[in-house]
């Protein structure tokens, strides 16, 4: 690249940029041929088909949406958001994300997207609870047998603090039991687990008083974290995590962010975010058997 080109590029107006790429892209695509897309589509991780049983996979999802308590509004994200969704509210890489030439970027993480849309909702309301069932890509290489992309049922509930912990016990109290009757009933025989990790002393004495004696006994069992150390500077207050198989594969993770008070310039606003990666949760079902 000529010395100053990238410099140049990123000092255009948005518009400008945006027609001088899509002339580009017009350019290299009239000279793709036939044979070249099929190649593509064998050998390029970002476009071959994920690997889950979608009749498992619509079943699934459909069961979860119906577990929701009515209360959770379901959101149908586009599958882009506004370029910097990610990075102007987390610590991740703009490298690990799928950036498009139009000023978007291919949703890597719904909880993200949610937020937005959170902190869009809370003038109209004390709070906010958000679900959605979403496609991720992922620019980041996860291995020879990992896709890129994969379905993720999200949640997002973001309130006004009102002191001592509370917020934060009462938000993630219905995140942890939502996710204990999704798991109780689509994977009882993995061994599913709940793990907690109070990052803040304050948040954790509502986990010792109020959090653990109202989440009660049950087939997925609750355990105190207290040696995480992934999420540490991503998460705030507190950090959970969802297991199978006797802790031996994750299949969810969340916490609490700053992501709704940084969006809408408040230090009072709580945000907890939590998700599951339904296609493992598809592969335990005995729907995964191509829908017979």
């Amino acid at each position: 690249m000529p010395a100053g080109s990238r410099k140049a590029l990123a000092a255009l107006p948005a518009a400008d940029l945006r027609t001088l790429l899509l002339g580009v892209a017009r350019d290299r695509a009239g000279a793709v041929r036939p044979a070249q897309v099929l190649r593509r589509w064998q050998e390029d991780r970002f476009v071959r088909p994920s690997a889950a049983d979608p009749r498992a996979l619509s079943r699934v999802e459909g069961r979860i949406w119906s577990l929701l308590p009515p209360d959770v509004a379901g959101v149908e994200l586009s599958p882009v958001a506004p370029l910097g969704t990610c990075a102007a509210v987390a610590p991740v890489s703009q490298h690990r994300i799928v950036s498009t030439m139009r000023g978007t970027e291919v949703v890597s993480d719904p909880t993200n997207a949610l937020a937005v849309e959170a902190a869009a909702r809370r003038s109209q309301a004390d709070e906010v609870h958000l679900a959605a069932m979403h496609r991720v890509l992922r620019a980041q290489d996860f291995g020879p047998d990992a896709s890129a992309h994969f379905r993720l049922c999200a949640l997002v509930s973001t309130a006004r603090d009102t002191g001592s912990g509370r917020t934060e016990a009462r938000l993630l109290l219905r995140h942890l039991t939502f996710w204990r009757t999704v798991l109780a009933e689509l994977a009882p025989a993995a061994a599913p687990r709940l793990h907690v990790t109070a990052l803040d002393p304050i948040v954790g004495e509502r986990l010792h008083d109020t959090v653990r004696p109202a989440f009660g006994d049950s087939l997925v069992s609750l355990h105190d974290e207290p040696e995480r150390k992934r999420g540490r500077g991503y998460y705030r207050g507190a950090a959970l995590r969802v297991s199978l198989h006797d802790d031996k594969r994750d299949v969810g993770d969340g916490g609490f962010t700053d992501w709704t008070a940084r969006l809408l310039g408040d230090a009072k606003e709580r945000c907890l975010i939590s998700c599951l990666a339904t296609e493992r949760l598809a592969d335990l079902t005995p729907w995964s058997d191509g829908g017979r």
